[in-house]
């Protein structure tokens, strides 16, 4: 639903939204000029007014609206398959992360228990959904929303798609539920507090603050209760476990495993499978269930259910659902992961980040400021500190094993 969307769903959309001819760019292009840029939105114009966009919305919102290239080649970079899973989720599910969710629950605690009522979705998950998607509303995306969405409607893979997207975004402005100043998202045109494509914005916000507008930009309530929304829309069953870390019996085979191979509880409970925690899985043994191994037999393992599948739906990927659904374990209390994930150099949080670049800087490194971040800067540190030590790989990764090297002073 968010920034990224299965190659079936980018095909049915784009089936949906054909129409005449355009000037357009190579479907794998990387650049596209002004000039070509303008001509697409003049083809662009006529579709827009049979999808309802007004002349005068067309206008105001494009009469200068610039290309900006350099979303293109993000087409074809997701974190969510690119980062292994380890620094996936350190990056997400840190102790910073887990400070601010429980402050947030403190906060708002009347509010989402409002949505609670409404929607019949627990607010650790809510709040959990708006830690990663926006860092509480931190981070909403510095690209501006129409340039990014039209570019890629003109230029780039999955046009018919971000064309679909950009008239969303149009429909919004046009009936007030969004305003233009200011109006930045992802690089994908996702924004707001928990990041909606626009045509999910069409489909699932609500007004819960009662001001007329559905605002996912301006007003919390309206955001949390809509993310609330999307996911009982999704399937969400109240009062249930998006799943459990499970251990697994000494040879287990990986037969049968994954998200889509469901089958009743009792079928993975006569495998031997248990809780990590020792406590019993309290559901009817018809229950269907699947089992995650992401990293190995050797890595942890969850047994997840129907509630897992509507994080999921969220944003199509693996680590994402993972990141959604432990970091709400962690807003309720839970301690974290209790197996280790198969590796000798996992991933570290945004405070180890830190530490990390302070200790770059005292050892004469120019990355600028020491902000968790890990840029081009603190790469090309971590890579020379590698090369040192005769590390490898010398791969810029920002891991445990650096870190634990520069803390002892080697």
């Amino acid at each position: 639903m968010m920034r990224f969307l299965p190659a079936a769903v980018f095909t049915l959309l784009a089936a949906a939204v054909a129409g005449p001819a355009l000037a357009q760019v190579g479907s794998n292009a990387t650049a596209i000029t002004q000039p070509q840029f303008e001509t697409c939105l003049a083809n662009l114009r006529p579709q827009a007014l049979s999808a309802g966009i007004t002349a005068q919305t067309w206008q105001t919102h494009t009469g200068a609206l610039q290309a900006d290239d350099s979303v293109l080649p993000l087409l074809n970079a997701q974190p969510e398959f690119t980062t292994p899973l380890w620094d996936y989720l350190a990056g997400l599910v840190d102790e910073q992360r887990v400070e601010d969710g429980l402050a947030r629950l403190r906060e708002h605690a009347e509010l989402l228990q409002r949505v609670q009522a409404r929607h019949g979705v627990d607010p650790a998950t809510v709040v959990a959904v708006w830690g990663v998607e926006s860092d509480y509303g931190r981070i909403f995306g510095k690209r501006p929303l129409l340039v990014s969405l039209g570019t890629l409607a003109c230029a780039g893979r999955r046009q018919a798609f971000f064309r679909s997207e950009f008239f969303e975004t149009l429909k919004l402005l046009q009936a007030g539920d969004i305003r233009a100043e200011g109006l930045t998202g992802s690089w994908a045109g996702a924004f707001g507090h928990t990041q909606f494509m626009p045509s999910t914005y069409a489909r699932i916000a609500v007004d819960f603050d009662g001001d007329g507008r559905r605002d996912l930009v301006g007003s919390i309530p309206d955001a949390l209760a809509s993310t609330a929304n999307y996911l009982r829309r999704s399937g969400w069953q109240s009062g249930q476990p998006w799943g459990y870390e499970v251990k697994l019996p000494p040879g287990f085979s990986t037969a049968g495993t994954g998200r889509t191979s469901r089958q009743p509880l009792s079928h993975w409970l006569g495998r031997g499978i248990t809780r990590v925690d020792g406590k019993p899985i309290d559901l009817p043994a018809n229950t269907r269930s699947a089992l995650l191994i992401p990293t190995g037999v050797n890595g942890p393992a969850f047994l997840v259910f129907r509630n897992y599948d509507a994080i999921y739906s969220y944003n199509a990927a693996e680590s994402y659902a993972l990141a959604i659904a432990t970091l709400a374990d962690r807003l309720r209390g839970g301690s974290g992961l209790r197996t280790p994930w198969p590796t000798d150099d996992p991933g570290i949080g945004r405070n180890e980040r830190r530490e990390l670049q302070t200790l770059l800087l005292a050892r004469g490194h120019d990355i600028g400021e020491v902000d968790g971040m890990i840029g081009t800067a603190s790469r090309r540190a971590i890579r020379a500190e590698q090369q040192r030590l005769r590390m490898t790989p010398a791969d810029g990764r920002a891991g445990r094993r650096i870190l634990e090297a520069l803390r002892a002073g080697r």
